[in-house]
């Protein structure tokens, strides 16, 4: 099963031409590229993450309550167990 995940961006950076940042999953943090929203979203946001890629901008309210109905299903426990938040290795 593959899971896309919520989490706030901290920064943003351009490697080689593409956009990448790091987005914040409670305390585990990843690089993520962000080609799919670089014109829609801005250190602070929250964006939904699969595989590595941020592929969309969700709201604060919506990410939270996201986070709280995969953390209540154990679906965040067995991802972060992994230490993949982000990267697709849980998938």
């Amino acid at each position: 099963m593959c899971l896309a995940i919520p989490g706030r961006l901290l920064d943003r950076r351009d490697e080689h031409g593409l956009a990448m940042g790091t987005v914040d999953f409670g305390g585990v943090r990843r690089d993520v590229c962000l080609a799919y929203v670089v014109d829609e979203v801005r250190p602070g946001d929250y964006v939904i993450v699969h595989v590595g890629f941020a592929i969309s901008k969700v709201d604060e309210a919506e990410a939270h309550r996201t986070l709280a109905l995969l953390r209540e299903a154990g679906a965040l426990d067995d991802v972060e167990s992994t230490d993949s938040v982000g990267t697709g290795g849980g998938a």
